[in-house]
């Protein structure tokens, strides 16, 4: 018999992949894109949704707190989801924004802006760019061969890469709040449903 930790460990599982699918599915039919195009789409809705949720529920005088020195801050970690969409952008072979300048070292990308408020902005302005520029992708487009960061690989694989970049600063924006005694609101959500 299952115990109840396990219940509610392969719950969260399912519900975070049933996000993903739903994710996926709006964007598939807003969007008119099939096939990886929709599911990037998906993930990448889904992603912008999790690190907006937790970046609101940070308190602004928290955003300069880092584990350690000479490693990103709070605040660092969500402009560098923002330098993140921007490079999909740019290596993908979409135009950036002309006001759009990431032609420098990734650290002094991430303290160019501070300031919950202002860093917010970029976020958003990030994702709603990536996912326009992201339209512009055709299937024919997916087998195309790019170099990014020395690597060759397809726009397809891309694509691939770029979620799983986002993952990991979704992860590393959990444990930064989780050391800051903030628990993210969707966890909080299950946990007022379960006590109900």
């Amino acid at each position: 018999m299952l115990q109840r930790s396990n219940i509610i460990y392969i719950l969260s599982i399912l519900f975070a992949f049933s996000g993903l699918m739903v994710a996926g599915d709006h964007h598939e039919k807003d969007m008119e894109m099939s096939g990886i195009r929709g599911e990037f789409m998906g993930g990448v809705q889904f992603i912008e949704g999790r690190l907006t949720q937790l970046l609101q529920a940070v308190p602004a005088k928290d955003f300069t707190w880092r584990p350690a020195e000479d490693v990103r801050s709070i605040g660092d970690v969500y402009m560098h989801a923002a330098l993140a969409n921007y490079y999909f952008i740019k290596y993908s072979g979409q135009p950036l924004p002309a006001d759009i300048n990431i032609d420098m070292k990734p650290m002094d990308w991430d303290k160019s802006v501070s300031g919950k408020e202002a860093i917010a902005k970029v976020l958003a302005r990030s994702f709603t760019d990536l996912k326009a520029a992201a339209k512009n992708i055709t299937d024919a487009d997916l087998e195309k061969t790019i170099k990014v960061f020395g690597m060759e690989m397809t726009i397809r694989n891309f694509m691939v890469f770029s979620l799983n970049h986002l993952h990991e600063h979704l992860g590393q924006s959990i444990a930064y709040a989780r050391m800051n005694n903030i628990t993210p609101p969707w966890t909080a959500e299950q946990q007022r449903a379960e006590a109900k």
